[in-house]
């Protein structure tokens, strides 16, 4: 299934010069988490989240370290002193067309940890429409006693035993925990589970109990 299938036709986006003000309006009228920044030729260039917002109330009291900050703090000192979409913004847009597959997308907005995508046109890159969490959720919204149920029959047939694995599913994310027999069976376990229908990412935990890829030298 393509993006096209389940994406909005409309793009919830701001200029750079929006206001703190009107992001929040913005967020407020069209029922979204997060707005997509673009330039004067609608190409996207940064997004803004609710939590981006939030950090105005949530920073105020902080005092800056300095340079003994990280640098996701100073990146949060700067965000909550922003009264600009330009100021606030995290670059740079993460972006899909309307043919990139929904697994693929779903798979970004997991490892981004973000809400939503600016759908973008392949050719001139200006901005579309965009999708949403609860738009690719429609499609993984399996129960996840079927997914395990599926994990279990791909570990019965690559012969992992039962025991040396769990497997915990959560809005379509399957993680793989243990100690497997060998090295070998662990990658084959978890493209095969990543195949699963409905599985957005593969989180591998696994270890095992004998290395049985590590080359043995020639005997001279």
């Amino acid at each position: 299934m393509k993006v096209r299938e389940v994406m909005g036709g409309t793009a919830i986006a701001v200029r750079p010069e929006a206001t703190f003000t009107e992001m929040v309006d913005a967020m407020r009228r069209f029922k979204v988490g997060a707005l997509t920044v673009i330039d004067a030729d609608d190409h996207p260039i940064g997004m803004v989240s609710d939590d981006d917002l939030l950090l105005r109330e949530t920073d105020s009291g902080a005092r800056p370290g300095g340079v003994f900050d990280s640098h996701k703090r100073r990146q949060e000192h700067r965000k909550a002193a922003g009264g600009t979409a330009r100021q606030i913004m995290t670059t740079p847009a993460i972006t899909i067309t309307k043919d990139t597959a929904v697994r693929d997308a779903a798979r970004l907005m997991h490892r981004h940890r973000i809400k939503q995508l600016p759908v973008i046109d392949a050719v001139t890159g200006r901005i579309t429409g965009t999708v949403h969490q609860s738009d690719l959720l429609q499609v993984f919204a399996r129960p996840p006693e079927e997914i395990e149920r599926e994990v279990a029959e791909v570990r019965d047939r690559l012969a992992v035993p039962p025991e040396t694995m769990s497997v915990a599913v959560e809005a379509g994310v399957v993680t793989l925990r243990g100690r497997l027999p060998f090295r070998s069976q662990i990658a084959p376990l978890v493209a095969a589970v990543g195949e699963i229908e409905g599985v957005i990412e593969v989180e591998n935990a696994l270890t095992c109990r004998s290395d049985d890829l590590v080359p043995v030298p020639p005997f001279l």
